[in-house]
């Protein structure tokens, strides 16, 4: 496997996964890239004070700037412009118009175009996605209590951890500002290929519902993975009426559900958590939808999920 530049974002579920005992293979399995890329940055960003995410990336961001000498045309940056107003990465900019024959500019050179640009009143930066933080939860008991008839991820099949199938679903819960409105979120993952769809409460009911909405015209369905919150506890529902399997992970666990935590993350740029989640329209759903299915990956060697996914290429990011 290729070298792989990992995110910030990579960095801090790294940290995590550290603190919860797992090791580089496992670590390398949960976040998509090979083992080899663990080792190293581990090697080249623990510093005196182990290893820690924020002060890795920077050091990985420097070395990146001292090595890149390349000068950039003016017709390649308005076409960094149009990408970053299609809500592209700086990341999957950079290999998109490698992939495509353009002129190559790495992304934390396109990072420091936007900078620039917001400095002199830009607003190239508010395309630019936040990152996410991770908070250590206070105590360790679990009070969520346990879902009746729940199938632990212990007994999933192992097939699902190493990606090399199509069906495999993770299923999650946004809120809105003052638990004002619910966003129900579905992500495949060996694709990334991502469903939504609002709901106006946690009702196991109403959830249980959105998510056979949501994959019911599905051919690739094997098997779904959820936390332990009573929003799931109708999941036999879900199961029978979709034939498909159900697993929960481990309280306060959300490493186990990596890909469609990530995904959250992706989705809080369009939904932020200031917004009152009741307002939300099906246009929205569907722009979002479309946004991050449509969008290059680096985990899917810069292919999109929907090319993943359906199994074809689609002409969306092409000129």
């Amino acid at each position: 496997m290729a070298h792989t530049q990992l995110t910030s974002e990579q960095r801090y579920q790294i940290k995590a996964l550290m603190q919860a005992k797992r090791g580089a293979t496992e670590i390398a399995l949960i976040i998509g890239v090979d083992r080899s890329t663990i080792y190293r940055e581990l090697k080249r960003n623990t510093g005196l004070r182990g290893y820690r995410p924020k002060q890795a990336h920077e050091k990985a961001l420097a070395r990146r700037r001292r090595k890149s000498k390349e000068r950039t045309t003016q017709e390649t940056w308005k076409l960094v412009e149009e990408k970053l107003r299609f809500d592209l990465s700086p990341e999957q900019i950079a290999n998109w118009l490698k992939k495509q024959g353009y002129e190559m500019v790495s992304h934390e050179c396109i990072y420091q175009y936007v900078y620039a640009d917001k400095r002199v009143g830009g607003d190239l930066h508010e395309h630019l996605r936040c990152q996410k933080r991770y908070r250590k939860r206070a105590g360790s008991n679990d009070r969520r209590g346990k879902i009746p008839n729940a199938t632990s991820i212990e007994q999933r099949p192992e097939i699902v951890e190493h990606r090399n199938r199509l069906g495999d679903w993770e299923v999650d819960l946004i809120l809105g500002k003052g638990r004002q409105g619910v966003v129900v979120t579905l992500t495949e993952r060996k694709s990334r290929f991502t469903l939504l769809k609002k709901v106006f409460s946690k009702q196991a009911e109403v959830v249980a519902q959105a998510v056979i909405d949501l994959l019911s015209w599905v051919e690739h369905l094997k098997t779904i993975t959820a936390d332990n919150g009573k929003e799931f506890t109708n999941h036999l529902h879900i199961s029978q009426h979709l034939n498909v399997d159900i697993f929960f992970a481990h309280p306060y666990s959300s490493w186990e559900r990596g890909t469609n935590e990530n995904t959250n993350g992706l989705i809080r740029q369009y939904l932020p958590k200031s917004r009152n989640l009741t307002t939300v329209t099906a246009q929205e759903e569907l722009m979002i939808m479309d946004r991050l299915n449509l969008r290059p990956r680096k985990c899917l060697d810069f292919n999109s999920p929907y090319e993943v996914f359906f199994g074809h290429k689609t002409v969306a990011f092409t000129t």
